[in-house]
């Protein structure tokens, strides 16, 4: 059967709706249920769910229980945006009844409610039952508005003439039984031309990924500093790859020059410690970790304020000290579910076995390692290969451009997911 969509504005007909919802209901047919403000002036949300056996949604930015499902749908994995995926889904959607007010927002495309939006962005055959006073129905500006919905291919059930709520008046204003408005949401889903199937949900919707990407720089001085030469293309490839997939990317940058596209939250630091902050803040809320930043292991004990001068100097000697360990500090806070990947640039030897130390030591759920003694695949390179390191394994990315090796590292981030 079919996925029906009833919008309900406020109107003493409102109480119609919940007829129309448990007839619809009753034929067999997947019932969600919008209402804006003034609506539940005259029906209860909760009178609703009780019918549909859905919870029923007011604003775009309520939370939706079902995720955006119908019922009789599997509820998805991952929360949607509410208004776009009950309005993707829906088969058909009706307002009834459509008040005056509403009315004029359908017809200017106005998005000021669940209803509202939901109208606008649904490809599903729309259906609109006003319901109001017969002077307002009469009134040129209605008049217009329903021409314009005509015009548009929705479908306008005219309201009836009788007795309207003023009590003792009568004329055209009520709005049609609910048996006589189902049997238009079927003569249209009858008509309607077969739907494409939905598009497979993208699997990292709704995830929120954390990157690091570019590499720490540690003051000497106002001018000098200690650092290396990753370039961040490792990270930036990440966060295109993740943001492709559906995720919400947060990237934090340390001295990366590489621009990103749009829509990804892009946060600048420079030092270790810097990092470790920006890398604290959003932590809790991300459900994947990417530590792909070289991140300095040490730094000057303490910075001059000044800029160090050459002459009768007699050289220059550094004292330094240990960095924070980013990476086992986010460990020791990580909550159930989070997946934490760390990143290793190794040289030489057994780079593999010294990477699967650091897997164990630092709590974590894989390790990125690749040999940076190979200069095709080392820092600023366009190429790399790596291993990825797990506790139950080690899978080997051959040489290929970064975009690729995200691919095969965020493959492997799906897998510790499921």
């Amino acid at each position: 059967m079919a996925r029906i969509l009833i919008g309900v504005s406020g109107g003493i007909a409102a109480y119609k709706s919940i007829e129309l919802a448990r007839l619809a209901t009753q034929a067999g047919h997947g019932v969600r249920v919008l209402v804006t403000a003034n609506a539940e002036r005259f029906v209860g949300a909760a009178t609703f769910e009780g019918i549909t056996g859905a919870p029923v949604l007011r604003g775009e930015f309520d939370p939706d229980p079902a995720r955006g499902a119908y019922p009789g749908d599997p509820t998805p994995e991952h929360a949607p945006i509410s208004h776009l995926a009950l309005a993707e889904r829906a088969d058909a959607m009706v307002v009834a009844p459509a008040s005056v007010n509403t009315l004029a927002k359908l017809a200017a495309g106005f998005c000021d409610s669940m209803l509202t939006t939901s109208f606008l962005t649904t490809r599903a055959p729309r259906i609109v039952a006003p319901a109001m006073n017969g002077r307002m129905w009469e009134a040129d500006a209605t008049q217009a508005n329903t021409a314009t919905l005509r015009e548009r291919g929705v479908t306008i059930l005219e309201p009836a003439e009788g007795a309207l709520a003023s009590r003792g008046e009568r004329g055209r204003g009520r709005m049609q039984e609910p048996t006589e408005i189902l049997a238009a949401i079927e003569a249209a889903l009858a008509s309607a031309p077969p739907r494409e199937p939905a598009p497979e949900p993208l699997p990292l919707a709704g995830v929120r990924v954390l990157i690091t990407a570019g590499g720490t720089r540690e003051a000497i001085d106002p001018v000098r500093f200690i650092g290396n030469r990753s370039s961040g293309r490792m990270g930036i490839a990440l966060a295109i790859a993740a943001a492709a997939r559906g995720a919400e990317v947060t990237l934090i940058a340390a001295n990366v020059t590489l621009p990103v596209p749009p829509g990804i939250e892009r946060v600048e630091v420079t030092s270790a410690a810097e990092l470790a902050t920006a890398a604290g803040s959003a932590f809790e809320n991300c459900d994947v970790l990417l530590m792909a930043a070289a991140v300095a292991d040490f730094r000057p004990t303490g910075a001059a304020g000044d800029k160090l001068a050459r002459e009768g100097s007699g050289g220059l000697e550094l004292h330094l000290e240990e960095t924070e360990d980013v990476l086992a500090g986010l460990g020791v806070r990580r909550r159930p579910g989070q997946v934490l990947v760390g990143f290793a640039a190794e040289h030489g030897g057994d780079f593999v076995g010294r990477a699967r130390g650091k897997l164990e030591r630092k709590g974590i759920d894989a390790i990125v390692v690749n040999d940076v003694s190979d200069a095709a695949i080392g820092f600023e390179s366009e190429e790399n290969e790596v291993t990825i390191v797990e506790r139950e394994g080690e899978l080997l990315v051959p040489r290929a451009d970064k975009a690729v090796v995200a691919e095969a590292i965020l493959d492997r981030v799906e897998a510790l997911r499921s």
